[in-house]
Protein backbone atom coordinates (compact mmCIF):
# COMPACT_ATOMS: atom_id res chain seq x y z
CA UNK A 1 0.00 0.00 0.00
CA UNK A 2 1.56 2.88 -1.56
CA UNK A 3 2.21 6.62 0.96
CA UNK A 4 1.43 8.51 -2.17
CA UNK A 5 3.70 11.35 -3.10
CA UNK A 6 3.36 13.80 -5.15
CA UNK A 7 6.97 13.79 -6.69
CA UNK A 8 5.80 13.09 -10.15
CA UNK A 9 4.61 16.85 -10.01
CA UNK A 10 0.78 18.43 -11.23
CA UNK A 11 -0.25 16.36 -13.85
CA UNK A 12 -2.97 17.49 -16.77
CA UNK A 13 -6.75 15.85 -15.62
CA UNK A 14 -8.13 13.27 -18.74
CA UNK A 15 -10.09 14.77 -21.59
CA UNK A 16 -13.74 15.91 -20.34
CA UNK A 17 -12.39 16.29 -16.63
CA UNK A 18 -12.55 19.31 -15.17
CA UNK A 19 -10.74 18.68 -11.52
CA UNK A 20 -7.61 20.65 -11.38
CA UNK A 21 -6.61 19.99 -7.69
CA UNK A 22 -8.68 23.03 -6.34
CA UNK A 23 -11.38 23.46 -4.10
CA UNK A 24 -12.77 26.09 -6.62
CA UNK A 25 -12.44 23.48 -9.49
CA UNK A 26 -14.59 20.77 -7.34
CA UNK A 27 -17.40 23.93 -6.20
CA UNK A 28 -20.79 22.86 -7.49
CA UNK A 29 -21.36 26.13 -8.69
CA UNK A 30 -23.62 29.07 -7.75
CA UNK A 31 -25.90 26.74 -5.97
CA UNK A 32 -23.38 26.13 -3.12
CA UNK A 33 -25.86 27.02 -0.62
CA UNK A 34 -27.33 23.73 -1.02
CA UNK A 35 -23.90 21.93 -1.48
CA UNK A 36 -24.51 20.42 2.15
CA UNK A 37 -28.11 19.22 1.71
CA UNK A 38 -26.83 17.79 -1.45
CA UNK A 39 -23.27 15.79 -0.63
CA UNK A 40 -23.09 12.74 -0.40
CA UNK A 41 -27.01 11.92 -1.09
CA UNK A 42 -27.69 12.36 -5.05
CA UNK A 43 -26.87 10.03 -7.22
CA UNK A 44 -24.57 10.98 -10.23
CA UNK A 45 -25.44 7.65 -12.44
CA UNK A 46 -27.97 10.00 -15.16
CA UNK A 47 -25.55 12.19 -15.32
CA UNK A 48 -22.92 9.98 -16.70
CA UNK A 49 -25.11 7.48 -18.78
CA UNK A 50 -26.18 5.46 -16.66
CA UNK A 51 -30.13 6.43 -16.47
CA UNK A 52 -30.81 3.30 -18.14
CA UNK A 53 -29.12 0.81 -16.13
CA UNK A 54 -30.44 -0.64 -12.42
CA UNK A 55 -29.05 -0.19 -8.98
CA UNK A 56 -28.89 -2.57 -6.48
CA UNK A 57 -29.71 -1.72 -3.04
CA UNK A 58 -26.13 -0.92 -1.93
CA UNK A 59 -26.15 1.86 -4.95
CA UNK A 60 -23.67 -0.09 -7.99
CA UNK A 61 -24.66 -0.67 -10.99
CA UNK A 62 -26.52 -4.24 -11.46
CA UNK A 63 -23.91 -6.30 -13.39
CA UNK A 64 -21.14 -4.41 -11.91
CA UNK A 65 -17.88 -5.74 -10.49
CA UNK A 66 -19.13 -4.41 -7.06
CA UNK A 67 -22.77 -5.26 -7.66
CA UNK A 68 -24.35 -8.80 -6.09
CA UNK A 69 -26.41 -11.57 -6.87
CA UNK A 70 -28.87 -13.23 -4.95
CA UNK A 71 -29.62 -12.00 -1.03
CA UNK A 72 -30.30 -13.75 1.79
CA UNK A 73 -33.07 -10.52 2.96
CA UNK A 74 -34.09 -9.83 6.31
CA UNK A 75 -37.94 -10.41 7.16
CA UNK A 76 -39.26 -7.28 6.91
CA UNK A 77 -41.06 -7.57 10.06
CA UNK A 78 -37.47 -8.44 11.45
CA UNK A 79 -36.06 -5.67 10.39
CA UNK A 80 -38.77 -2.87 11.61
CA UNK A 81 -37.93 -4.22 15.16
CA UNK A 82 -34.51 -4.22 14.98
CA UNK A 83 -34.80 -0.76 13.67
CA UNK A 84 -36.97 0.04 16.80
CA UNK A 85 -34.43 -1.46 19.14
CA UNK A 86 -31.38 0.79 17.35
CA UNK A 87 -33.35 3.88 17.75
CA UNK A 88 -33.72 3.23 21.60
CA UNK A 89 -30.51 2.78 21.88
CA UNK A 90 -29.26 5.69 19.73
CA UNK A 91 -31.39 7.94 21.64
CA UNK A 92 -29.98 6.83 25.23
CA UNK A 93 -26.61 6.07 23.75
CA UNK A 94 -25.24 7.09 27.18
CA UNK A 95 -26.87 4.45 29.47
CA UNK A 96 -26.91 1.60 26.72
CA UNK A 97 -22.52 2.26 26.55
CA UNK A 98 -21.97 2.69 30.12
CA UNK A 99 -24.46 -0.43 31.19
CA UNK A 100 -25.42 -2.63 28.35
CA UNK A 101 -22.11 -2.51 26.00
CA UNK A 102 -22.04 -6.53 25.82
CA UNK A 103 -25.89 -6.23 24.27
CA UNK A 104 -24.52 -3.32 22.02
CA UNK A 105 -21.90 -5.72 20.58
CA UNK A 106 -24.44 -8.96 19.93
CA UNK A 107 -26.89 -6.62 17.93
CA UNK A 108 -24.25 -5.32 15.93
CA UNK A 109 -23.15 -8.98 15.02
CA UNK A 110 -26.76 -9.27 13.60
CA UNK A 111 -26.16 -6.21 11.58
CA UNK A 112 -27.29 -2.62 11.95
CA UNK A 113 -30.13 -1.91 10.26
CA UNK A 114 -29.56 -0.11 7.09
CA UNK A 115 -31.41 2.39 7.34
CA UNK A 116 -29.91 3.88 11.00
CA UNK A 117 -25.86 2.21 10.10
CA UNK A 118 -24.67 5.88 9.34
CA UNK A 119 -25.48 6.98 12.65
CA UNK A 120 -24.69 4.11 14.54
CA UNK A 121 -20.88 4.27 13.20
CA UNK A 122 -20.73 7.76 14.20
CA UNK A 123 -21.95 7.07 17.64
CA UNK A 124 -19.92 3.90 17.84
CA UNK A 125 -16.83 5.21 16.61
CA UNK A 126 -16.85 8.67 18.61
CA UNK A 127 -16.85 10.48 15.35
CA UNK A 128 -20.16 12.26 16.85
CA UNK A 129 -18.55 13.12 19.85
CA UNK A 130 -15.58 14.70 17.60
CA UNK A 131 -17.71 16.95 15.69
CA UNK A 132 -19.57 18.19 18.59
CA UNK A 133 -15.76 19.11 20.39
CA UNK A 134 -15.03 20.68 17.12
CA UNK A 135 -18.00 22.60 15.72
CA UNK A 136 -16.65 24.54 12.37
CA UNK A 137 -13.40 22.52 12.33
CA UNK A 138 -14.41 20.77 8.84
CA UNK A 139 -15.48 23.87 7.23
CA UNK A 140 -12.28 25.71 8.17
CA UNK A 141 -10.44 23.04 6.75
CA UNK A 142 -12.72 22.94 3.44
CA UNK A 143 -12.39 26.57 2.63
CA UNK A 144 -8.37 26.39 3.28
CA UNK A 145 -6.49 25.68 -0.09
CA UNK A 146 -4.73 22.92 0.98
CA UNK A 147 -1.17 21.52 0.17
CA UNK A 148 -0.16 21.20 -3.42
CA UNK A 149 1.49 17.72 -3.02
CA UNK A 150 -0.98 16.30 -1.80
CA UNK A 151 -4.00 17.65 -3.74
CA UNK A 152 -2.69 16.37 -7.39
CA UNK A 153 -2.31 13.08 -5.75
CA UNK A 154 -5.65 12.86 -4.46
CA UNK A 155 -7.48 13.67 -7.55
CA UNK A 156 -5.71 10.88 -9.71
CA UNK A 157 -6.74 8.46 -6.87
CA UNK A 158 -10.59 9.60 -6.60
CA UNK A 159 -12.14 8.09 -10.13
CA UNK A 160 -10.86 4.65 -8.69
CA UNK A 161 -13.02 4.81 -5.91
CA UNK A 162 -15.82 1.89 -6.90
CA UNK A 163 -16.12 3.33 -9.80
CA UNK A 164 -19.13 1.53 -10.21
CA UNK A 165 -21.03 2.65 -7.83
CA UNK A 166 -24.01 5.52 -8.61
CA UNK A 167 -22.38 7.64 -6.10
CA UNK A 168 -19.03 7.88 -7.42
CA UNK A 169 -19.51 6.64 -11.27
CA UNK A 170 -19.26 10.29 -12.23
CA UNK A 171 -15.91 12.32 -12.75
CA UNK A 172 -16.32 15.43 -11.15
CA UNK A 173 -19.82 14.27 -9.39
CA UNK A 174 -21.29 14.99 -6.21
CA UNK A 175 -19.25 11.66 -4.21
CA UNK A 176 -15.96 12.44 -5.99
CA UNK A 177 -16.30 16.30 -4.73
CA UNK A 178 -17.39 14.94 -1.41
CA UNK A 179 -14.43 12.00 -1.09
CA UNK A 180 -11.82 15.32 -2.36
CA UNK A 181 -13.21 17.32 0.29
CA UNK A 182 -12.97 14.87 3.10
CA UNK A 183 -9.07 13.76 1.98
CA UNK A 184 -8.22 17.07 1.71
CA UNK A 185 -9.20 18.11 5.05
CA UNK A 186 -7.41 15.40 6.14
CA UNK A 187 -4.26 16.37 5.04
CA UNK A 188 -4.75 19.57 6.59
CA UNK A 189 -5.49 18.22 10.31
CA UNK A 190 -2.77 15.88 10.43
CA UNK A 191 -0.01 17.73 7.77
CA UNK A 192 2.53 15.17 9.56
CA UNK A 193 0.65 12.07 8.08
CA UNK A 194 -0.86 13.73 4.71
CA UNK A 195 -2.43 11.10 2.59
CA UNK A 196 -1.77 7.31 1.77
CA UNK A 197 -3.68 5.64 -1.13
CA UNK A 198 -6.15 3.30 1.46
CA UNK A 199 -7.47 5.93 3.38
CA UNK A 200 -9.37 6.58 0.21
CA UNK A 201 -11.74 3.63 -0.20
CA UNK A 202 -12.25 3.72 3.51
CA UNK A 203 -13.47 7.79 3.26
CA UNK A 204 -15.69 6.28 -0.14
CA UNK A 205 -17.40 3.85 2.38
CA UNK A 206 -17.95 6.60 5.25
CA UNK A 207 -19.33 9.01 2.32
CA UNK A 208 -21.65 5.83 1.07
CA UNK A 209 -23.45 6.23 4.79
CA UNK A 210 -23.16 10.06 5.86
CA UNK A 211 -22.55 13.70 4.79
CA UNK A 212 -19.17 14.80 4.13
CA UNK A 213 -18.68 16.36 7.63
CA UNK A 214 -19.29 13.49 9.65
CA UNK A 215 -17.62 10.76 7.29
CA UNK A 216 -14.11 13.24 8.18
CA UNK A 217 -14.87 12.94 11.64
CA UNK A 218 -15.26 8.99 11.50
CA UNK A 219 -12.11 8.98 9.10
CA UNK A 220 -10.44 10.75 11.95
CA UNK A 221 -11.37 7.86 14.47
CA UNK A 222 -10.48 5.00 12.38
CA UNK A 223 -6.81 6.59 11.46
CA UNK A 224 -6.44 7.89 14.99
CA UNK A 225 -8.30 5.41 17.27
CA UNK A 226 -8.79 2.10 15.42
CA UNK A 227 -5.83 1.99 12.91
CA UNK A 228 -3.13 3.98 14.46
CA UNK A 229 0.05 3.85 12.50
CA UNK A 230 -1.47 2.24 9.49
CA UNK A 231 -1.42 5.40 7.34
CA UNK A 232 1.82 6.93 8.44
CA UNK A 233 4.73 7.28 6.23
CA UNK A 234 6.74 4.18 7.02
CA UNK A 235 3.49 1.87 7.52
CA UNK A 236 5.54 0.47 10.76
CA UNK A 237 2.08 -0.59 12.28
CA UNK A 238 0.74 -2.60 9.19
CA UNK A 239 4.24 -4.45 9.48
CA UNK A 240 3.99 -5.31 13.13
CA UNK A 241 0.25 -6.71 12.98
CA UNK A 242 1.36 -8.65 9.76
CA UNK A 243 3.72 -10.33 12.31
CA UNK A 244 0.40 -10.38 15.11
CA UNK A 245 -1.73 -12.26 12.34
CA UNK A 246 0.76 -15.03 11.22
CA UNK A 247 1.21 -15.97 14.63
CA UNK A 248 -2.08 -16.16 15.77
CA UNK A 249 -2.25 -18.18 12.25
CA UNK A 250 0.16 -20.54 13.79
CA UNK A 251 -2.75 -21.48 16.62
CA UNK A 252 -5.73 -21.05 14.35
CA UNK A 253 -4.78 -23.03 11.47
CA UNK A 254 -1.45 -24.58 11.85
CA UNK A 255 -1.24 -26.39 8.01
CA UNK A 256 -1.84 -22.97 6.82
CA UNK A 257 0.85 -21.06 8.78
CA UNK A 258 3.37 -24.46 7.64
CA UNK A 259 2.81 -23.96 4.10
CA UNK A 260 2.98 -19.94 3.99
CA UNK A 261 6.13 -20.48 5.93
CA UNK A 262 7.67 -22.93 3.56
CA UNK A 263 6.77 -20.71 0.64
CA UNK A 264 8.69 -18.21 2.35
CA UNK A 265 5.29 -15.77 2.00
CA UNK A 266 5.93 -12.26 3.90
CA UNK A 267 2.09 -11.77 5.37
CA UNK A 268 2.72 -7.85 4.17
CA UNK A 269 1.99 -9.76 0.12
CA UNK A 270 -1.52 -10.81 1.16
CA UNK A 271 -3.04 -8.74 4.52
CA UNK A 272 -2.02 -5.65 3.37
CA UNK A 273 -4.76 -4.19 1.83
CA UNK A 274 -7.16 -6.60 3.65
CA UNK A 275 -6.16 -4.42 6.83
CA UNK A 276 -5.30 -0.95 5.83
CA UNK A 277 -9.06 -0.54 3.63
CA UNK A 278 -11.21 -3.32 6.20
CA UNK A 279 -11.37 -5.70 3.64
CA UNK A 280 -13.71 -2.68 1.15
CA UNK A 281 -12.48 -3.99 -1.74
CA UNK A 282 -11.79 -7.64 -0.82
CA UNK A 283 -15.19 -8.61 0.35
CA UNK A 284 -18.62 -8.99 -1.46
CA UNK A 285 -20.50 -5.58 0.04
CA UNK A 286 -22.90 -7.42 2.72
CA UNK A 287 -19.82 -8.52 3.77
CA UNK A 288 -18.42 -5.81 4.13
CA UNK A 289 -21.44 -3.68 6.04
CA UNK A 290 -21.63 -6.61 8.49
CA UNK A 291 -17.44 -6.57 9.44
CA UNK A 292 -17.62 -3.15 9.50
CA UNK A 293 -20.32 -2.97 12.10
CA UNK A 294 -18.48 -5.54 14.06
CA UNK A 295 -15.32 -3.38 13.85
CA UNK A 296 -16.74 -0.25 14.57
CA UNK A 297 -18.15 -2.00 18.32
CA UNK A 298 -15.30 -4.44 18.79
CA UNK A 299 -12.06 -2.92 17.19
CA UNK A 300 -9.51 -3.97 15.55
CA UNK A 301 -9.73 -7.69 16.52
CA UNK A 302 -12.57 -7.80 14.00
CA UNK A 303 -10.02 -7.28 11.08
CA UNK A 304 -7.43 -9.68 12.59
CA UNK A 305 -10.47 -12.49 13.03
CA UNK A 306 -11.37 -12.18 9.36
CA UNK A 307 -8.12 -12.48 8.18
CA UNK A 308 -8.00 -15.72 9.92
CA UNK A 309 -10.93 -17.16 8.61
CA UNK A 310 -10.05 -16.35 5.19
CA UNK A 311 -6.91 -17.85 5.62
CA UNK A 312 -7.65 -20.89 7.38
CA UNK A 313 -10.55 -21.82 4.60
CA UNK A 314 -8.17 -20.81 1.71
CA UNK A 315 -5.31 -22.47 2.76
CA UNK A 316 -6.13 -24.73 5.71
CA UNK A 317 -6.35 -28.56 4.38
CA UNK A 318 -4.49 -30.44 2.47
CA UNK A 319 -6.94 -30.71 -0.36
CA UNK A 320 -6.53 -27.63 -0.99
CA UNK A 321 -3.14 -27.09 -0.74
CA UNK A 322 -2.98 -29.16 -4.03
CA UNK A 323 -3.37 -26.53 -6.29
CA UNK A 324 -1.10 -23.98 -4.35
CA UNK A 325 2.26 -25.78 -4.82
CA UNK A 326 4.32 -22.50 -5.60
CA UNK A 327 4.14 -19.04 -4.38
CA UNK A 328 2.64 -17.66 -7.23
CA UNK A 329 -0.38 -20.31 -7.25
CA UNK A 330 -0.51 -19.28 -3.15
CA UNK A 331 -0.95 -15.43 -3.72
CA UNK A 332 -3.66 -15.92 -6.67
CA UNK A 333 -5.78 -17.65 -4.39
CA UNK A 334 -5.82 -15.37 -1.51
CA UNK A 335 -6.24 -12.93 -4.26
CA UNK A 336 -9.21 -15.14 -6.11
CA UNK A 337 -10.58 -16.19 -2.67
CA UNK A 338 -13.58 -18.54 -2.76
CA UNK A 339 -17.06 -16.86 -2.97
CA UNK A 340 -18.64 -19.46 -0.85
CA UNK A 341 -15.79 -18.41 2.87
CA UNK A 342 -16.45 -14.62 2.11
CA UNK A 343 -20.44 -15.31 2.03
CA UNK A 344 -21.69 -12.74 5.14
CA UNK A 345 -23.60 -15.33 7.42
CA UNK A 346 -20.53 -17.52 6.73
CA UNK A 347 -17.67 -14.93 7.55
CA UNK A 348 -19.68 -13.77 10.42
CA UNK A 349 -20.16 -16.75 11.65
CA UNK A 350 -16.72 -18.30 11.41
CA UNK A 351 -15.26 -14.55 13.04
CA UNK A 352 -17.63 -15.12 15.75
CA UNK A 353 -16.30 -18.83 16.68
CA UNK A 354 -12.82 -17.48 16.52
CA UNK A 355 -13.46 -15.83 19.87
CA UNK A 356 -12.81 -19.04 21.64
CA UNK A 357 -8.94 -18.54 19.98
CA UNK A 358 -6.36 -15.73 20.97
CA UNK A 359 -7.70 -12.05 19.64
CA UNK A 360 -11.08 -13.48 20.43
CA UNK A 361 -11.59 -12.38 23.72
CA UNK A 362 -14.04 -9.30 23.83
CA UNK A 363 -12.61 -5.85 24.86
CA UNK A 364 -14.95 -2.94 25.73
CA UNK A 365 -14.71 0.46 23.55
CA UNK A 366 -14.32 3.37 24.86
CA UNK A 367 -17.59 5.40 26.23
CA UNK A 368 -17.83 8.25 23.52
CA UNK A 369 -18.08 10.76 26.02
CA UNK A 370 -14.40 9.86 26.72
CA UNK A 371 -13.54 8.62 23.41
CA UNK A 372 -10.89 10.97 22.87
CA UNK A 373 -9.04 10.98 25.96
CA UNK A 374 -8.26 7.16 25.54
CA UNK A 375 -4.78 6.32 24.28
CA UNK A 376 -4.15 3.59 21.23
CA UNK A 377 -4.42 -0.06 22.46
CA UNK A 378 -0.79 -1.52 22.98
CA UNK A 379 0.97 -4.01 20.24
CA UNK A 380 1.64 -7.56 20.80
CA UNK A 381 5.76 -7.92 22.17
CA UNK A 382 8.00 -9.41 19.76
CA UNK A 383 9.35 -12.63 20.71
CA UNK A 384 12.54 -11.26 22.41
CA UNK A 385 10.27 -9.36 24.93
CA UNK A 386 8.81 -12.37 25.46
CA UNK A 387 11.63 -13.70 26.65
CA UNK A 388 12.06 -11.04 28.93
CA UNK A 389 8.73 -11.69 30.70
CA UNK A 390 9.92 -15.26 31.06
CA UNK A 391 13.18 -14.21 32.77
CA UNK A 392 11.43 -11.94 34.95
CA UNK A 393 9.10 -14.66 35.79
CA UNK A 394 12.21 -16.63 36.99
CA UNK A 395 13.58 -14.01 38.89
CA UNK A 396 17.15 -12.01 39.14
CA UNK A 397 18.95 -15.06 37.40
CA UNK A 398 16.75 -15.08 34.59
CA UNK A 399 17.43 -11.42 33.78
CA UNK A 400 20.80 -12.09 33.58
CA UNK A 401 20.90 -14.73 31.48
CA UNK A 402 18.24 -13.33 29.15
CA UNK A 403 21.25 -10.60 28.09
CA UNK A 404 21.91 -7.05 29.83
CA UNK A 405 21.20 -6.12 26.07
CA UNK A 406 17.82 -7.38 25.67
CA UNK A 407 17.00 -6.57 29.04
CA UNK A 408 17.68 -2.82 28.49
CA UNK A 409 15.64 -2.50 25.75
CA UNK A 410 12.17 -2.23 27.49
CA UNK A 411 11.08 -2.48 30.83
CA UNK A 412 9.57 -5.94 31.39
CA UNK A 413 5.79 -5.73 32.43
CA UNK A 414 4.66 -6.97 35.63
CA UNK A 415 4.30 -10.89 35.84
CA UNK A 416 1.11 -10.90 36.60
CA UNK A 417 0.26 -9.15 33.90
CA UNK A 418 0.36 -12.65 31.31
CA UNK A 419 -0.86 -14.78 33.62
CA UNK A 420 -4.86 -15.31 34.90
CA UNK A 421 -6.55 -14.64 31.44
CA UNK A 422 -5.11 -11.29 31.01
CA UNK A 423 -4.46 -10.53 27.69
CA UNK A 424 -3.24 -8.01 25.06
CA UNK A 425 -6.20 -5.24 24.46
CA UNK A 426 -5.24 -5.04 20.66
CA UNK A 427 -5.11 -8.66 19.53
CA UNK A 428 -5.14 -10.81 22.61
CA UNK A 429 -2.12 -12.32 23.02
CA UNK A 430 -1.85 -14.34 26.66
CA UNK A 431 2.15 -12.79 26.41
CA UNK A 432 1.35 -9.60 27.59
CA UNK A 433 1.88 -6.10 25.58
CA UNK A 434 5.30 -4.67 24.85
CA UNK A 435 6.05 -0.96 26.63
CA UNK A 436 7.85 1.68 24.99
CA UNK A 437 11.03 1.37 24.39
CA UNK A 438 13.49 1.14 21.26
CA UNK A 439 14.20 -1.98 21.04
CA UNK A 440 15.86 -4.30 18.87
CA UNK A 441 16.22 -3.32 15.00
CA UNK A 442 12.68 -3.77 13.81
CA UNK A 443 12.15 -5.60 9.99
CA UNK A 444 13.10 -4.04 7.12
CA UNK A 445 11.42 -0.49 6.04
CA UNK A 446 9.10 -1.15 3.25
CA UNK A 447 9.32 0.11 -0.51
CA UNK A 448 6.24 2.50 -1.45
CA UNK A 449 6.11 1.36 -5.03
CA UNK A 450 5.69 -2.48 -4.43
CA UNK A 451 2.51 -1.55 -1.82
CA UNK A 452 0.20 0.38 -4.26
CA UNK A 453 -3.23 -0.76 -4.29
CA UNK A 454 -3.99 -2.82 -7.17
CA UNK A 455 -6.06 -1.96 -9.55
CA UNK A 456 -10.31 -3.26 -9.50
CA UNK A 457 -12.02 -4.44 -12.96
CA UNK A 458 -13.15 -1.67 -15.10
CA UNK A 459 -10.84 0.61 -13.05
CA UNK A 460 -8.87 3.42 -15.77
CA UNK A 461 -5.16 3.20 -15.08
CA UNK A 462 -3.04 5.97 -16.38
CA UNK A 463 0.62 5.50 -17.41
CA UNK A 464 3.19 6.64 -15.85
CA UNK A 465 1.60 6.76 -12.41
Amino acid sequence: MAKSHGENGPRAPAAGGHLSGTRESLAPGPDAATADELSSLGSDSEANGFAERRIDKFGFIVGSQGAEGALEEVPLEVLRQRESKWLDMLNNWDKWMAKKHKKIRLRCQKGIPPSLRGRAWQYLSGGKVKLQQNPGKFDELDMSPGDPKWLDVIERDLHRQFPFHEMFVSRGGHGQQDLFRVLKAYTLYRPEEGYCQAQAPIAAVLLMHMPAEQAFWCLVQICEKYLPGYYSEKLEAIQLDGEILFSLLQKVSPVAHKHLSQQKIDPLLYMTEWFMCAFSRTLPWSSVLRVWDMFFCEGVKIIFRVGLVLLKHALGSPEKLKACQGQYETIERLRSLSPKIMQEAFLVQEAARCQSHPGGRARPVAHPATFTVHPPAPRCPPPWFQRQVQAAQAGPEGATEAGEGEWAAGQAPDPKSSQGGSCCGRCMSPTGCAPKGPGPPGPPRLSSPGLSLPLLPGEPDIPGE
